[in-house]
């Protein structure tokens, strides 16, 4: 029923399409056709994998909505290959296919300069310094952590990951102008109040979510209307939860997977900026936005995939097709800035800087061979210690009798008795 209903919905599109283009009179424009034929092929596409891809593990509102979301995947990531293949020029210039607007190089922006909180020079606005980094990324920041909290459940992740791409901020700045910042705009005005306020609601949420009682009955069998709109807006939440326990100090396989996901995770908050850099983006620009609205469906899907996955690889064999697709979109991101722009990626860092991380590095690797090579064997080492004295504290009390005599060595001289008698 399910196929026969596919072809029924690819027939009547198809014939939908086909009696607009015999309606008008076909352009003479070349490059409109081609749009045109490229914007239909990929609604085809979408039509057939909204109803015949395999379903994720989220079912609300519906599961051809994340079945949609998967076949974008597939559409950004064909995308993404074609635009690898292009010259550096080329690539630029094709972007003016999507927005005549693009394709021109971008003026710098320093959100650094003069950071003083309060500037007695300035008589009319002393915190004028404050009010222009109060622009539209602050609540876009603040929105984002929020959803992003959402995707991976967990107040600790999510704040080493949020001060961690403040680091890569610190240590990259030579290469990108907008990412040298004031020092309280990156920990004041984006750690504490934006990403801290972000995660701080996003946990409040999920604890929400994981108290709620879910009990779901069909919209038909509630009698009241108030009861059929409460049942209509609690559609859009989840259909059940699952509490995330990442535990990545448990095993060496979910330290190192755990490890995985948050240097995806940077890796892709760094594309954002990078690819904006090398193709040529405005910030603002709509494109930006609905990348990052991308990631928000694609990411929470994949993130319950890769969780899945590791809490139970005995029924979850293998990793979830968002999840794949996801870490090879972000790969062909990295590809393309790297193709596009070697020469800003090869800057060398400052000295202080790889210094910085080099100590970083170290450190994390010799947490790790303690925790799971030398502490592991310190504590074997312990217990088959502590086993042998307790094996040998329970021979001794075996041995030893009442008048203070072992009846055990008594036996062994006669036995010794016998043998020279022999």
């Amino acid at each position: 029923f399910r196929r026969a209903h596919t072809l029924t919905v690819l027939f009547i599109l198809t014939c939908a399409l086909g009696y607009v283009t015999l309606l008008e009179e076909t352009p003479q424009d070349t490059a409109y056709n081609t749009k045109r034929g490229i914007v239909a092929s990929i609604l085809v596409f979408l039509c057939f994998g909204v109803t015949q891809a395999k379903d994720g593990p989220f079912s609300r509102p519906h599961p051809a909505y994340w079945r949609f979301w998967l076949c974008v995947s597939v559409v950004y990531e064909l995308f993404l290959i074609f635009i690898l293949f292009q010259t550096v020029q080329d690539g630029r210039q094709f972007m003016k296919y999507i927005d005549p607007h693009l394709g021109v190089p971008l003026p710098e922006r320093d959100y650094g300069g003069n950071c003083l909180i309060y500037d007695p020079g300035n008589g009319t606005d002393p915190f004028h310094n404050v009010w222009d980094k109060l622009d539209g990324f602050v609540p876009a920041h603040f929105f984002g952590w929020y959803l992003k909290t959402l995707m991976i459940r967990d107040w600790w992740m999510c704040m080493i990951i949020s001060v961690m791409f403040e680091f890569l901020e610190y240590s990259l700045e030579h290469q990108l102008p907008n990412f040298s910042e004031c020092w309280w705009d990156h920990w004041i005005m984006d750690v504490i109040l934006c990403n801290g306020l972000g995660i701080y609601c996003g946990m409040k949420t999920l604890s929400w979510l994981s108290l709620k009682t879910y009990k779901w009955q069909g919209l038909w069998n509630i009698p009241t209307y108030k009861g059929k709109m409460k049942r209509i807006v609690f559609q859009f939440t989840p259909y059940s939860w699952v509490k995330f326990e990442w535990k990545p100090a448990s095993s060496l396989r979910r330290w190192l997977a755990v490890c995985g996901i948050i240097f995806v995770f940077l890796l892709a908050e760094l594309n954002t900026f990078y690819l904006k850099f090398v193709l040529w983006m405005p910030p603002e620009h709509y494109l930006v936005l609905l990348r990052l609205v991308f990631f928000v469906n694609v990411g929470g899907v994949a993130m319950r995939e890769i969780y899945d996955f590791m809490d139970d690889p005995k029924f979850h064999k293998k990793l979830g097709q968002q999840a794949w697709l996801v870490a090879a979109i972000t790969a062909t991101e990295f590809l393309i800035v790297v193709k596009y722009d070697p020469y800003t990626l090869t800057l060398s860092l400052p000295f202080y800087i790889t210094q910085c991380w080099i100590l970083g590095i170290i450190l994390v690797l010799t947490w790790t061979a303690w925790r799971f090579f030398i502490r592991d064997i310190t504590l074997r080492y312990k217990e088959i210690r502590r086993q042998k004295q307790e094996h040998r504290s329970e021979k001794d009390k075996c041995l030893s009798n009442g008048d203070g005599h072992s009846s055990i060595l008594d036996e062994q001289n006669g036995n010794k008795l016998r043998e020279r008698k022999l």
